[in-house]
């Protein structure tokens, strides 16, 4: 029997009309979507990257795609603050999630590179639920056979600009350098958002600047308030292309407890979904959302919170692509 899915003026096919099939029933897809497979095509494909061989403190980020999924089902259609419709002004479908080698990591990297190709290839953008951070270096290769240099908005609590861990280039601390070592960045316009807490060494922020990056920290928002970060972030970006890469860590562990490597003293969940409003009108070519750890969550608090974030990727997403 087929559910009964929204479809909106433009024939976009949406959620699982709330009304008809309770919140708690229903698709296990993103906010309740079609699969990719049930629609014609999509202008937005949210793709799960289960793996967390990279990480290098509390694993079970691999559990983090369906963790996000279970906890977007409160969703609804209209954002009221860009006034669009996320599932309606654009097709949104869930792409399911890619296999990946957890025994072999560099061959998951390149199965990553992949399937993210494959799914890419018709025009779709790309949102990723990861996962440990690792999975943005692949991504960020793909990306960048299509757009060349690319400007990365990280926000994160850690720089993960490290150079190895055990002497191991691809881990969850090192994918923004490996990238800039491989050309993927535009080296003038990238940019961190949300950096705390301890590093090893003053030669940390050194490396990560010569890498390309500068930073606006968590005690900024203390200092200079939302706005103020945002107009920052937009000056540093410019009018190239984007991609936005978002480890749940950058919020305090207050409202993001169940992830691998927290921090306190981070931004509010408010503080991150106004700084991604600010997005609007630049040139968004993908995103991800990663280090979201089920097992040391409490009430879906850090779910919850990933799942609103993807939601407010995808406003700015359909919010350019109706004003385009």
């Amino acid at each position: 029997m087929p559910l009964p899915h929204t479809v909106s003026a433009t024939g976009n096919v949406g959620p699982v009309d709330a009304t008809k099939i309770p919140r708690y029933a229903g698709p296990d897809t993103f906010a309740r979507l079609p699969r990719l497979d049930e629609v014609s095509r999509a202008d937005v494909a949210i793709l799960g990257v289960p793996f967390d061989t990279g990480v290098s403190y509390r694993p079970g980020a691999r559990f983090g795609p369906g963790h996000i999924r279970n906890s977007s089902k409160l969703l609804r259609p209209y954002h009221p603050a860009q006034d669009v419709h996320p599932f309606g002004d654009q097709q949104v479908a869930d792409a399911g999630d890619v296999a990946v080698n957890p025994f072999d990591l560099t061959e998951a990297v390149q199965q990553i590179d992949d399937a993210v190709t494959a799914v890419r290839a018709d025009g779709a953008s790309l949102l990723t639920l990861g996962g440990d951070h690792t999975i943005a270096l692949p991504i960020l290769r793909s990306l960048h056979r299509d757009h060349g240099p690319i400007a990365v908005l990280h926000f994160d609590a850690h720089l993960d600009t490290w150079d190895t861990y055990f002497g191991a280039p691809y881990t969850h601390g090192t994918p923004f350098r490996r990238a800039s070592e491989e050309g993927l960045l535009d080296l003038e316009r990238c940019q961190h958002m949300g950096i705390r807490g301890p590093l090893y060494a003053a030669s940390d922020l050194e490396d990560d600047a010569a890498l390309g990056f500068q930073i606006v920290r968590a005690d900024d928002y203390e200092t200079d308030g939302v706005r103020g970060a945002v107009d920052r972030m937009r000056r540093r970006l410019g009018d190239g292309p984007v991609y936005v890469s978002i480890d749940i860590d950058v919020l305090d562990p207050a409202h993001a407890p169940g992830t691998g490597t927290p921090e306190a003293g981070g931004l509010t969940s408010r503080e991150l979904l106004h700084t991604l409003r600010g997005l609007t009108g630049l040139n968004v070519v993908g995103a991800d959302i990663v280090e979201v750890a089920p097992a040391y969550d409490h009430a879906e608090i850090t779910g919850i919170a990933a799942a609103h974030v993807a939601y407010e990727l995808l406003a700015v997403l359909a919010k350019n692509r109706t004003t385009a």
